[in-house]
């Protein structure tokens, strides 16, 4: 199965309610990055990933049909050229209400993780993905991150 929609908006953009709409009309399952934390086969994909290592993307997203939030909007160029017949979906909000959103929510929780006694696995994910994360973000041509 190819992904047949690739999500390029970032948290906080109404990914999740696209993700369930993507769902509802028939292009589930769609992943997201709760896929990551509950799917036993994710975090080492994204590992790699973040690593610069080359993965095999119809791996990456085995059993999915579409992809909406983080990580997979982060890599939207790469997934259109590895699914070249999927459409790009791409989610948005005026800028400082997804700030004042990001802010005291993902941004809230990678702040505060290291400090926080989480599951060894998803400390393990969440360690991966700050500094993928903020990497990514410092390249960021319009400087999304404040």
């Amino acid at each position: 199965m190819a992904l047949a929609i690739i999500g390029s908006g970032f948290g906080r953009t109404g990914t999740m309610s696209t993700k369930m709409a993507l769902q509802q009309l028939g292009f589930g399952p769609c992943h997201h990055m709760i896929e990551v934390i509950e799917n036993p086969a994710q975090p080492a994909h994204w590992k790699a990933i973040a690593a610069g290592e080359k993965v095999v993307w119809a791996e990456v997203f085995d059993g999915y049909k579409s992809q909406v939030d983080w990580p997979g909007a982060a890599i939207w160029r790469e997934t259109s050229v590895a699914f070249p017949d999927a459409k790009v979906l791409h989610t948005e909000r005026p800028e400082d209400e997804w700030w004042n959103s990001f802010s005291v929510t993902i941004g809230k929780f990678f702040n505060r993780s290291t400090a926080m006694s989480l599951p060894p696995h998803i400390a393990d994910i969440f360690q991966t993905m700050s500094g993928w994360f903020m990497k990514r973000a410092s390249r960021s041509p319009n400087g999304w991150m404040r």
